[in-house]
């Protein structure tokens, strides 16, 4: 058993013992990588998958064993790409923008992340350049300033770019010594409160979050990961978006799988009541957004908890709650240069980038494994529970906590994606996607509905 497995387990608070319920479909050449991504990346679905199954367990009967979990290579690896795959009547998702790359600058290198328009529009306007500057003016400025120049400049005009880093300079640096110092992950019960009273047969059925509710406030990729996958559990999972905040109907695709869309602003009378509706019948709340960002609604992760009393509240960020970075905005590509890792995988002159966004799908799965343990738990003894993860975190983990194993001997069947991929008919079109690489005895194995115009969904339950 991989320590990483044994550790992320760990900080779940579980049962060792369970741990034997876990085998493994092992392929040569999955996420190749200089660090061990695939190993990770097998972890994070691990437990993730046997903590759905534990609490299958627990909400069916409460009397028989944990079912059994296997996890497959191919599957893990397909879903961890999952955002280059997904196509609607044959489209890609396009991806990264031009100005989201690597740049040179006076003293080293730069990452950029400006996928959304006002991010985009912040760049040149942090570098002194006129609106819808290109690719090619922006190079030029870059090369004249420092690295660290340029990610103060740029985080000050609301864009977002961070200087890279090597291994020792992160982790001289006070953020960087602050996520060395803190777990994996932050499972704790944070009050008491009677147990739930929906849905406690939804695992006779296969589903273990049957008859639970999901407010899911989180955007880009490694929140609605992890909501995408209490989806397919059998949660019934409504996001909620600002109407102001653009986003990518491509990314739903990929993300919102199993979920209902809708939009509110709660600076609306209207809207905030009907969002306060919906918070007091729900069951977990996940937020994604940078820490502080929600605050001003009056729902900070204690200020929610206080709120509902038995609530599952678990909040994922880029860089930590804490420290002189906690309040930035934050990409995967974006930590991965800052920490380290776009230069331990460039191993040479260039920066390089792990084979898929990892740290944000890692970070999802586990941030789903710690709700489903938070239900068990919940359903076991009542109590309010609260989840914190950071991207920053599972990249440390990746780098400090993780081993790599040997590869599959001669005979193992080589890596081909097309084995877990689906196409499925939608309301949009024809979806091809990946499948869950989450998956035990009597579990799912797809979700129940495919994903909706992003937005467009009632602001209800359905349960």
């Amino acid at each position: 058993m991989n320590r990483a497995t044994v550790a992320a387990w760990a900080a779940l608070g579980a049962d060792q013992g369970l741990l034997e319920r876990v085998s493994y479909d092992r392929l040569p050449g999955v996420l190749p990588a200089r660090l061990p991504v695939a190993e990770a990346a097998r972890a994070t679905v691990a437990v993730c998958a046997l903590a759905a199954a534990e609490l299958a367990a627990v909400r069916g009967t409460g009397q028989g064993p944990v079912p059994r979990v296997r996890v497959d290579d191919g599957a893990v690896a397909t879903a961890f790409r999952s955002d280059r795959f997904v196509r609607m009547d044959g489209r890609p998702w396009e991806g990264f923008a031009p100005l989201s790359r690597f740049w040179r600058t006076a003293d080293g290198w730069v990452r950029t992340h400006a996928n959304y328009p006002h991010h985009a529009a912040a760049l040149p306007a942090a570098l002194g350049l006129p609106a819808g500057a290109g690719a090619d003016a922006v190079a030029g400025a870059l090369a004249e300033r420092s690295a660290a120049e340029v990610e103060e400049a740029v985080y000050g005009a609301g864009g977002l770019a961070v200087a890279v880093r090597d291994p020792a300079a992160w982790a001289a640096s006070e953020q960087g010594a602050l996520v060395a110092g803190r777990p994996l992950l932050t499972l704790e019960r944070v009050g008491a409160a009677p147990g739930p009273s929906r849905g406690t047969g939804g695992a006779r059925t296969g589903a273990p979050c049957a008859g639970l509710r999901v407010l899911d406030l989180t955007r880009v990729l490694a929140g609605p990961v992890a909501t995408r996958t209490l989806a397919l559990l059998g949660a019934d999972v409504l996001r909620v978006d600002a109407p102001d905040l653009p986003e990518s109907q491509e990314a739903h695709n990929d993300t919102g799988l199993g979920k209902r869309s809708t939009l509110l602003d709660l600076r609306r009378g209207v809207d905030r009541r009907a969002f306060d509706a919906l918070l007091d019948a729900a069951d977990v709340v996940v937020t994604g957004y940078r820490p502080g960002a929600l605050d001003r609604f009056g729902l900070a992760p204690d200020a929610l908890a206080g709120r509902r009393p038995g609530l599952v509240v678990a909040r994922l960020s880029a860089w930590g709650a804490y420290g002189p970075w906690g309040g930035r905005r934050g990409f995967d590509s974006l930590v991965q240069a800052a920490t380290g890792i776009a230069v331990l995988e460039g191993g040479g002159e260039r920066p390089g980038a792990l084979p898929a966004q990892a740290l944000d799908h890692g970070t999802g799965y586990l941030v789903a494994a710690a709700v489903l343990r938070a239900l068990t738990e919940r359903h076991r003894g009542g109590g309010t529970w609260r989840v914190e993860a950071a991207l920053t975190q599972t990249g440390h983990w990746l780098t400090h906590g993780t081993d790599r194993e040997p590869l599959p001997g001669d005979g193992a069947t080589p890596y081909e994606p097309e084995r877990w991929l689906r196409e499925r008919d939608t309301p949009l079109g024809r979806l091809r996607h990946a499948l869950s690489p989450v998956s035990y005895e009597g579990g799912p194995a797809d979700w129940s509905r495919p994903p909706g115009r992003w937005g467009a969904d009632a602001p209800r339950w359905t349960v």
